[in-house]
């Protein structure tokens, strides 16, 4: 196995990599996404329950989570090793130097953008996943069966201001984040084309902006609804 060791540990497989557990977050995002569109659902959080049950006790499912686990923390690794290497390539920097006019700020800013994404979705899973395992949640009865009301704690985690106000925040920096992260991979996977690459680039920036802005109108609904602003 020491062809893949190397071959993981040059500069285009750690790229690679990179590029591969980022798309495959991307098909995450979007199956998270599609879940947890329930919590709209007014049924007193039947379905989303249901969801949340089916998703935390199917065996392919958790398998599923847990390659997602291992692409986050690979994902997380490489950008760091990435950044660091980048940095010490470079050990001094030129006299003058003018960073916009040779990148985005979104390519420069990556690995900020992605710390704050990654304490985000520690938050986040500590509020939720841990909760949902290992908390004491209260148990609902369904004509399905009895399982955890995750939607009650979902309910209550929205009905604060601070935490809204970080989700939506949070959904800001990782549209950025993908913004940069969806047109890279395809480019580190040699996948660009001047046919092809314009359309790559608007596919890119829509999914950077619907797919967070779905996400965060979830607790600023919740949040209005709580208050009964809506």
């Amino acid at each position: 196995m020491s062809w893949l060791s190397q071959a993981l540990s040059s500069s285009l497989g750690k790229k690679l990599l990179m590029a591969l557990t980022g798309l495959f977050l991307i098909f995450f995002l979007t199956g998270h996404l599609l879940g947890n569109f329930l919590l709209f659902k007014e049924d007193g959080g039947q379905s989303f329950n249901e969801y949340a049950k089916f998703m935390t006790t199917t065996p392919a499912i958790l398998l599923l989570s847990i390659v997602t686990y291992a692409c986050i923390i690979f994902h997380v690794i490489y950008s760091i090793v990435i950044t660091i290497h980048n940095r010490n390539s470079r050990p001094v920097r030129y006299a003058v130097t003018n960073p916009s006019a040779n990148s985005l700020w979104t390519s420069r800013s990556m690995g900020v953008l992605g710390t704050i994404v990654l304490i985000f979705v520690v938050i986040h899973l500590k509020s939720f996943w841990y909760e949902m395992k290992f908390g004491s949640i209260p148990i609902v009865d369904y004509s399905s069966g009895s399982m955890k009301d995750l939607y009650r704690i979902v309910n209550v985690a929205f009905t604060q201001l601070w935490y809204v106000a970080f989700y939506v925040f949070s959904m800001i920096i990782l549209s950025f984040h993908l913004s940069h992260g969806f047109k890279s991979a395809f480019q580190t996977l040699g996948l660009s084309h001047v046919k092809y690459t314009p359309l790559i680039k608007i596919i890119g920036m829509a999914y950077a902006i619907i797919v967070p802005l779905l996400f965060a109108s979830m607790p600023v609904y919740l949040y209005m609804k709580s208050h009964g602003l809506i």
